[in-house]
């Protein structure tokens, strides 16, 4: 008898579901790139953790880098402008310079005339920094 003979009728007919493709946030994949972060060698390990393959988990970790995913890279460059100097206007005010910390612990040491919008936005561009 051939396959095509065959008439044994089916009494259980299963199906199963092949998988959708899992759809991550963007809050989900920046927290588990920056889990794979963490430590030496915890990518691999992250990877397996999450069910997701080792070359999504290295795309994902190259869309960070390049600002593609969540709010920079890890290194969270902050643009600069170089300035020509100013002449100098006189003597400096007394008091000296200052040291202003962010939450996140960094330190800037600034003059006292420095001008305080563009302290602001170096100040926030820190705070965004791991």
């Amino acid at each position: 008898m051939d396959i095509a003979t065959d008439s044994r009728q089916v009494t259980r007919l299963e199906i199963v579901d092949t998988g959708r493709r899992r759809r991550w946030s963007e809050e989900e994949k920046l927290r588990i790139v920056e889990e794979s972060y963490s430590a030496p060698r915890q990518a691999s390990a992250t990877a397996r953790r999450h069910g997701i393959s080792n070359p999504l988990l290295f795309a994902w970790r190259k869309a960070h880098r390049e600002g593609r995913l969540g709010e920079g890279g890890v290194c969270g460059f902050v643009p600069a402008m170089i300035v020509p100097e100013q002449p100098n206007k006189g003597p400096e005010p007394a008091g000296g310079r200052m040291e202003v910390v962010s939450v996140n612990g960094r330190r800037v040491i600034v003059e006292p005339d420095v001008d305080v919008e563009a302290l602001l936005r170096i100040m926030r561009g820190l705070e965004t920094l791991r």
